[in-house]
C-alpha cells in the first residue's frame, strides 16, 4: 500500500513516527507525501496539553476525508492520544479503523497486514514495550540534523504532567546500541545528532551498571568528531557538574542548555512537584555560565497553574529578567480531570494565565534581542539546513550552535555573488550583519 504518515507534537514522537515508517517501508509499502494519493494513513498523535488533543483531533478529521474524496482504505491513529483516552475514542471517532496506543506502536506492520486486518483498540501496557533499538529500520525525514532517542518514559510525578502515565517509567537505552545506532545515522548523512528523551539528563540512572549522560556524550563526541551534538529536555535537578565540563571539553557538542524549569516561585514549584527551589535554580544557571561563558540557556514555563499569585508571577518576571535566557517558551496551565494538578485549589482565570503569558514573551522578546546582538559583526558557524533559488535575499538557512531545529531561530545567509551556494549538511562561517526578532542575517564568509 501506499502510506502516508503525519507526525505531531515533539521531537520524540517523531522519532516514533519515523521507526514506523520504517517497519512499513522495509515490508514493501510505499510512503508518500500526498495524503490524496494513500491507501494507509497513519496519524502520530499528541494529547500532552488541551491544545494539542485539539489539535490531533482536527488533524484526524481532516484526513478522513480521504476515505470518500481519495483512495484510503485504513485511518490508523497512534499515539498519547488513544493511550490517553483508550475505548472512548472509539465511539467518538468513527471514522477511524484502529486505534494503537504508545505500547502498540512497534505493532504498526502486524496491525495493518494480513488477510483480515486488525481493528478496534490496540491498548498494551506503555511498559511492556521494549525501547526500539539500532537493528530497527527507521526513515529519517529530518537531515541533516536528526533526532536521537536515548530513553523512553518518565519516572518523575510533576503534578500537571500526562506523560508518566502514557509512556510507562524511564527506561534507558544501552550506550553501545546509541552508539550504534549514531554512527549509522551519521554515515547516512547525518551532521548533527540531537539526543531527546522526556527527561534526557536522567539517562544511564536506571541501567545496571548505572550510565550517565556526560559519558555517552564523551563518547559520542570523541567517534564522531565532525558531527554537532546537542541535547535537549534535561531537568535541572538531573543536570550533573560532570556533564557540563563535558560539554566544555568537546568543541563538537553545543554549549547549549535546554533546561525547563515551569516556575520560579518557591511555592508554585512545590504544587508543580518540581523538586527544586529557585535557590537551586540560581546556583545551577550561576555553575552552567562559570564552567561555559558562552553557554546558550533555553526553558519553558507555565502561567497560570493553580494558585499562582500576583507575588508568584512577579517572582517568575525578575527571575527570567535576572537569567537573561537566550530562548523561552511559555504555556498557559492546561487542565484536566485525570491530572493530579486538576485537585489542586485556587485555579487561575484563563484570561489572567493568558496575560500573564503575553507580559512574559514580550520581555522574552527584549531579552533575545539583547542575546543576539552580541553576535552583531562577529563570525559564527552554520550548518545549513536548506536553500532557496535567490541568493541574493538570504536564500541560504541555517542554525549556528545556539539554535535548535525547530524551536529556535535560525541563521539566514547573503552569498553575494557566490556561484556554488552552499549544500544542506555543509559547515560555513557567517559574518553577521543584521538581527531581527529572533533570526540572525549575515554574509557567507567561508566554508569548510
Amino acid at each position: 500500500m501506499k502510506v502516508y504518515l503525519e507526525s505531531l507534537g515533539c521531537a520524540k514522537n517523531r522519532v516514533d513516527s519515523e521507526l514506523m515508517l520504517g517497519k512499513l517501508a522495509s515490508g514493501r509499502h510505499m510512503v508518500t507525501t500526498d495524503p490524496a494519493d494513500a491507501e494507509l494513513i497513519v496519524v502520530n498523535t499528541c494529547s500532552f496539553i488541551e491544545s494539542a488533543v485539539q489539535e490531533s483531533i482536527d488533524t484526524i478529521l481532516e484526513l478522513a476525508r480521504y476515505k470518500t474524496e481519495g483512495v484510503c482504505r485504513r485511518l490508523v491513529v497512534a499515539g498519547c492520544l488513544p493511550e490517553r483516552y483508550r475505548g472512548e475514542l472509539a465511539g467518538a471517532l468513527p471514522e477511524v479503523d484502529l486505534f494503537l496506543g504508545t505500547g502498540a506502536l512497534d505493532q504498526i506492520m502486524e496491525a495493518v497486514e494480513g488477510a483480515e486486518p486488525a481493528r478496534g483498540c490496540r491498548l498494551p501496557d506503555p511498559r511492556s514495550r521494549s525501547n526500539w533499538s539500532s537493528k530497527d529500520p527507521r526513515l529519517v525525514s529530518t537531515f541533516p540534523s536528526v533526532y536521537l532517542k536515548i530513553a523512553e518514559g518518565c519516572s518523575r510525578r510533576c503534578t500537571y504532567c500526562i506523560i508518566p502515565r502514557l509512556r510507562g517509567p524511564h527506561r534507558s537505552r544501552f550506550m553501545d546500541d546509541l552508539l550504534t545506532e549514531s554512527e549509522q545515522l551519521v554515515a547516512g548523512g547525518a551532521r548533527e545528532l540531537v539526543l531527546v528523551a522526556q527527561e534526557s539528563t536522567d539517562y544511564g540512572t536506571d541501567l545496571d551498571p548505572p550510565a550517565d549522560l556526560g559519558g555517552l556524550l564523551a563518547h559520542l563526541a570523541s567517534r564522531l568528531p565532525d558531527v554537532w551534538l546537542r541535547v535537549l529536555y534535561g531537568h535541572p535537578a538531573s543536570l550533573a557538574e560532570s556533564m557540563i565540563r563535558t560539554m566544555a571539553g568537546h568543541p563538537n557538542i553545543c554549549p547549549y542548555f535546554d533546561l525547563p524549569i515551569q516556575h520560579a516561585s518557591d511555592a508554585v514549584l512545590k504544587r508543580m512537584g518540581r523538586g527544586y527551589t529557585r535557590a537551586d535554580l540560581h546556583r545551577l544557571f550561576h555553575r552552567i555560565r562559570t564552567i561555559l561563558p558562552d553557554a546558550v540557556l533555553r526553558t519553558t514555563v507555565i502561567t497560570g497553574f493553580p494558585g499562582e499569585t500576583d507575588r508568584d508571577f512577579n517572582i517568575l518576571l525578575d527571575f527570567i529578567r535576572e537569567i537573561g535566557f537566550d530562548h523561552l517558551g511559555v504555556f498557559t496551565y492546561s487542565d484536566a480531570d485525570d491530572l493530579p494538578s486538576h485537585r489542586l485549589p485556587e485555579p487561575v482565570d484563563p484570561v489572567r494565565a493568558g496575560e500573564r503569558r503575553d507580559q512574559l514573551m514580550s520581555l522574552q522578546q527584549e531579552i533575545s534581542q539583547r542575546c543576539l546582538k552580541r553576535h552583531l559583526n562577529q563570525q559564527v558557524r552554520v550548518l545549513v539546513e536548506g536553500a532557496g533559488h535567490n541568493k541574493e535575499a538570504y536564500g541560504i538557512w541555517g542554525r549556528t550552535m545556539g539554535q535548535a531545529p525547530e524551536v529556535d531561530g535560525v541563521t539566514r545567509i547573503h552569498c553575494g555573488s557566490t556561484v556554488d551556494l552552499p549544500a544542506p549538511g555543509q559547515l560555513v562561517t557567517v559574518r553577521v550583519t543584521e538581527v531581527r526578532e529572533y533570526d540572525l542575517y549575515g554574509e557567507l564568509e567561508c566554508r569548510s
